[in-house]
């Protein structure tokens, strides 16, 4: 009978369900969210609406056809008939380059209105010579849209990496929870074999009855144990399947024989880059967080210049040369229509505040500059520090896991021989259950924070 009951203790750790379930790994986890996810879709969506935003601001500089007709007439009489038509064509500077056609007639016409019976032609130039030379309102929109576009890349990458870290948080919580299953079932499977060795031991009148009571407790905090940890399971693979999703914005359901990935500690750097980033002083030149500060500066910038431009006086220069239709290839420069116009408020109040406040608002934004330089780094130290100890911490528990093991198989084998008991059996089983559930917050840790350093470097790619 002794040798049935060593049968029953020396069994190994039971596993459950190989042969029927199939691997998520992290890297196919996360291929799932960039490529189908709707919220990383939605970050690619700002790099759209800023193209957009660009294409209207170009639209600033297209040609334009303008033609303005009017005609009256009352009682048989023709008053008055007047057609105004133009080509114009802004340039960068400020220039606008205008071709036009006017012809007017009536008994009414008002005489500055007067044309050659066959029309007149105008080929012209507006130049102004304070605002809006170097730079204008049209420019300044042009500019600030084409760093708009750079600008929401940054957010694009800061959105996605976002999204990406959540969804590793998730990962982790699954991997964590399905693990501390497989762990209960197994001691709970432990549990069950040393109940029924002992049971039989009693029969046999080798041991005493109460060491039945002691292993039917151990049998039902096992499932105590192992329906709370299915309890989490179920949770989290809910909140891991919001990250699921197939083409058409179609949810994906987690089957149960859908397993995590079993080696993610060996996989996990290569899968995230950390390895990259482990080193003493990783470079911020790239950095999404810092782009998107470098372009809202040179968007204040360009602000700046444009308040700084409205100091100046308003002077527009513009010059037309006339001529009839049939004699427009034979010049005559004395043909012509000028035009001056000038403005110049004095104490330049209104202008003056604005400038104000453009330059305190570009400086505001070169200190956040500053202080999210300073900030990143510390937050690369510490997390590739907290790395570097969870590493010395897993090592340690490790070690801590296979020791209690050992002791537990010690025990094991004293109680074989009558020099123990189930009572010390099932105290030496809860330290190496509390070593191995310990050892799982480890890694989840270890995983968390190899999440992190890659959200803190912000490169979803």
């Amino acid at each position: 009978m002794k040798s049935i009951l060593i049968g029953f203790l020396l069994l190994g750790f039971s596993v459950w369900g190989q042969n029927t379930t199939k691997e998520l790994t992290y890297n196919e986890f996360l291929g799932f969210v960039k490529k189908y996810h709707p919220l990383v879709k939605s970050a690619n969506l700002e790099i759209n609406q800023a193209q957009a935003n660009l294409m209207m601001a170009r639209g600033g500089f297209d040609p334009k056809i303008e033609v303005d007709f009017e005609q009256k007439k009352f009682k048989d009489n023709q008053y008055y008939s007047i057609l105004n038509s133009s080509f114009k064509i802004p340039t960068w500077y400020g220039v606008e380059i205008k071709a036009g056609f006017d012809n007017n007639e009536g008994i009414y016409l008002n005489p500055e209105n007067t044309v050659p019976n066959q029309g007149l032609t105008s080929l012209g130039i507006s130049v102004p010579l304070g605002q809006g030379l170097f730079i204008n309102q049209r420019m300044a929109d042009l500019r600030k849209a084409k760093i708009q576009v750079k600008l929401s890349q940054a957010e694009r990458n800061l959105m996605a990496v976002s999204v990406l870290y959540d969804a590793s948080v998730a990962y982790f919580n699954w991997k964590r929870n399905y693990n501390e299953v497989t762990l209960y079932q197994t001691y709970l499977n432990n549990a069950n074999i040393r109940y029924q060795g002992i049971a039989k031991s009693i029969e046999q009148g080798d041991k005493p009855a109460i060491d039945s009571v002691e292993a039917g407790i151990i049998v039902r905090n096992r499932k105590l144990s192992l329906e709370e940890s299915q309890l989490k399971l179920a949770k989290a693979k809910l909140e891991l399947a919001n990250f699921l999703w197939l083409e058409n914005n179609v949810p994906l359901e987690l089957q149960d024989d859908i397993v995590p990935e079993e080696n993610l500690v060996l996989t996990i750097k290569e899968t995230l880059r950390t390895n990259d980033l482990m080193l003493d002083n990783p470079s911020l030149e790239n950095h999404p967080k810092i782009n998107a500060l470098e372009q809202k500066i040179e968007m204040l910038d360009v602000e700046r210049k444009l308040k700084a431009n409205m100091l100046l006086p308003r002077i527009d220069l513009g010059y037309s040369y006339l001529s009839e239709p049939r004699y427009f290839d034979n010049y005559r420069f004395q043909d012509y229509k000028v035009g001056l116009n000038f403005y110049f408020p004095l104490f330049l109040r209104k202008e003056r505040g604005s400038l104000q406040l453009a330059k305190l608002k570009l400086q505001d934004v070169k200190f956040d500059l500053d202080l999210e330089r300073v900030s990143l780094k510390n937050k690369i130290k510490a997390q590739q520090t907290e790395i570097s100890s969870l590493e010395k911490q897993k090592q340690l528990i490790d070690n801590l896991v296979v020791d209690y093991n050992t002791m537990l198989t010690s025990e094991e084998r004293l109680f074989t021989f009558g020099e123990s008991s189930i009572f010390l059996i099932n105290t030496r089983e809860n330290n190496l259950v509390s070593a191995q559930l310990s050892k799982l917050v480890i890694e989840n840790r270890y995983f968390d924070s190899n999440a992190k350093l890659f959200k803190i470097m912000a490169n979803p790619e």
